[in-house]
């Protein structure tokens, strides 16, 4: 979807300036977030992809307004109504629930994305690709500010499940994903940057051979 948080190229919103020695996390409750956030997702009711698109999902005068962790506490709150998670008949404790003797493997362990795909490449390495001009109601990776512009394949990575499908309950849908460069000129034309190029992962669907 064309949410609040597809900002490439968007004016207005300042410089970018990056704080020296930044700490991982600016206030207590930042932690916080970020723990309820793993371990909410640990109980099996959403994935990944659903989670980015409630972020995304948020009111634009919400999500420009809120600070990073204040957008994911934001879509926790979404995601956990949603999912009946504090009804009176909800299990406690769920039986899904993430212990902390637990957390420090989990994490470590990650979670592979990686999925075989049985067709060959379509494109390789080299070749010269459009980004699809696709404006979807629901989750996709695809940045708006690369929608209709050409670029080239730098590397292709295999399968992985497809967001645009995992966010919805549509299975994983693996397809191939590939890191897209495309000029900064041909994305912002004669004001960009001189020498800019910009890399892109993009699963196949999102390409057109040029």
């Amino acid at each position: 979807m064309n949410g609040p948080q597809d900002l490439g190229g968007a004016m207005g919103f300042g410089p970018v300036r990056p704080e020296a020695d930044e700490p991982v996390f600016h206030a207590g409750w930042e932690a916080r977030v970020l723990g309820l956030t793993l371990a909410a997702g640990a109980l099996g009711h959403w994935n990944i992809d659903a989670s980015r698109h409630a972020r995304e999902s948020l009111p634009p005068a919400v999500y420009h307004a809120s600070s990073y962790y204040e957008i994911w506490l934001r879509a926790l709150e979404a995601l956990i109504e949603r999912q009946g998670l504090l009804r009176p008949d909800a299990p406690v404790p769920h039986p899904r629930r993430l212990s902390a003797a637990a957390v420090p493997a989990a994490i470590a362990a990650g979670t592979d994305y990686a999925r075989p795909v049985a067709a060959p490449p379509r494109f390789r390495r080299g070749d010269r690709v459009r980004a699809r001009n696709i404006h979807p109601r629901g989750h996709t990776r695809l940045p708006r500010y690369v929608r209709g512009h050409v670029g080239r394949i730098e590397a292709e990575h295999g399968g992985f499940i497809l967001p645009d499908a995992h966010a919805h309950g549509r299975g994983e849908a693996p397809e191939r994903l590939y890191t897209v460069v495309f000029d900064g000129a041909e994305l912002w034309g004669p004001d960009a940057e001189p020498g800019l190029s910009v890399s892109v992962d993009a699963w196949e669907s999102y390409l057109e051979p040029v």
